[in-house]
């Protein structure tokens, strides 16, 4: 990737997803060996120490509750979908900055999926960080349309083989 400023955005954008993808992955991985106990646990002290403000207050709440789920039901389907969606932003992000081309097309439907996915969940649940969420991923989709595009371009001048950026 050249040195423009769209391409350094591009490159940071890929940055912060590797970096969401790891965070992804070592909390799936964390939550499928902590068992229920140390949990809950770790819901109390954060909470008992007002680290989300007043105990009673709604983030309390809501990371009450979001603990609550994850020793439930729901737990499997959390450890599958972080690994899982972690594996693939982290994928993608190390095949986009290698200028692998397949991926390209690849990383535009699922951050597609993505932006549809909080987009939805923006209108449906009121959330304005879904809502941020979707306009930052859809501006990552612009960036790696144009960069899917100007790498396509010179493959075609040099003869069906780009040459890597330094």
């Amino acid at each position: 990737m050249p040195g423009t400023t769209t391409d350094r955005l591009l490159r940071a954008a890929l940055y912060v997803k590797g970096l969401d993808g790891a965070v992804e992955l070592l909390a799936g991985g964390a939550l499928l060996v902590v068992g229920a106990r140390e949990l809950g646990g770790v819901t109390r002290a954060v909470v008992a120490h007002h680290l989300l403000g007043s105990p009673d207050g709604a983030l309390a709440e809501r990371f009450a509750a979001g603990e609550a789920h994850l020793v439930g039901s729901d737990r499997t389907f959390a450890v599958v979908y972080l690994v899982l969606h972690g594996l693939v932003k982290l994928g993608l992000v190390v095949a986009l900055l290698r200028e692998v081309l397949p991926a390209y097309p690849v990383a535009v439907a699922v951050l597609g999926v993505f932006c549809a996915y909080e987009a939805h969940g923006a209108v449906t649940r009121g959330s304005w960080s879904l809502g941020v969420a979707a306009v930052l991923d859809l501006a990552i989709v612009v960036l790696v349309l144009r960069e899917y595009r100007r790498l396509r371009s010179r493959r075609r001048r040099a003869g069906g083989r780009a040459p890597r950026a330094g």
